[in-house]
């Protein structure tokens, strides 16, 4: 038991750092939009995603309605589902409905990735461990941005407000140059977004419904254009990556 649980936080270790650097951002942007650094470290460990969380932030900042948050985490968030799906298919019998809960509380992208790459079976000790140094980081994080937040001045705390827009450019910028499907997506959303920015007809659209119809007009595009054949044995898109 114990040595699984080492395992695991051996495992969720780059995972944590990583979600440090990225938690802190939030932490300062939650700060600096009028949040107190205690409902910013409780927004990290009550929540524990990322871009769910980025996406929120903008929404409460902006006054949203709780209609529009919840409708922007459901959509943001969906994917979780399909990957506790997947997950639950190699978790055993010594799984109980309450360990279930407790790792897909904790099931994010990286720490799915990292799950459905262990070659060994997943016990629940290991998963535990996978998923504490991942949830301390990014609950740490949060608390140390929103505490630095106070220290830094304007300047510095503006530069680092950047890192989060840099963070999502260096998410979506590899795979738009190797997918032709990825770049039409993009486009599509970035259209939406403008358009609904600049035409006055559309003014009305709050923004945090403009984040949620940007996301389902991309990706209704892209399933329409670019379906995945689970007939094949690689996905479509990467038979047109050359294109």
């Amino acid at each position: 038991m114990k040595g699984e649980y080492k395992a695991g936080l051996a495992d969720g270790l780059a995972i944590g750092i990583g979600y440090f650097s990225v938690s802190f951002t939030f932490g300062i942007l939650a700060v600096k939009g009028g949040l107190s650094a205690l409902t910013a470290g409780l927004i990290s460990l009550t929540n524990l995603t990322s871009a769910g969380q980025f996406a929120g932030l903008t929404v409460i900042l902006a006054h949203g309605s709780l209609v529009e948050l919840a409708l922007t985490q459901l959509v943001i968030n969906l994917r979780y589902a399909l990957m506790s799906l997947s997950l639950s298919q190699r978790l055993g019998p010594e799984f109980t409905t309450r360990r279930r809960m407790t790792i897909a509380f904790a099931n994010t992208d990286e720490i799915f990735a990292v799950a459905m790459g262990r070659k060994a079976p997943l016990t629940p000790a290991y998963m535990y461990g996978l998923a504490t140094l991942p949830i301390l980081g990014w609950t740490l994080g949060t608390v140390s941005g929103a505490v630095a937040s106070g220290l830094l001045n304007a300047a510095v705390r503006s530069a680092l407000g950047v890192a989060l827009y840099s963070m999502f450019v260096a998410i979506v910028v590899p795979p738009m140059r190797q997918l032709k499907s990825v770049r039409i997506v993009v486009a599509a959303a970035v259209i939406v977004s403008c358009l609904i920015s600049w035409v006055p007809l559309l003014k009305f659209i709050s923004s945090g419904f403009a984040i949620i119809l940007s996301t389902l007009a991309a990706a209704a595009l892209g399933a329409w254009l670019f379906p995945v054949d689970l007939t094949d044995e690689e996905p479509a898109e990467k038979q047109e990556a050359s294109a």
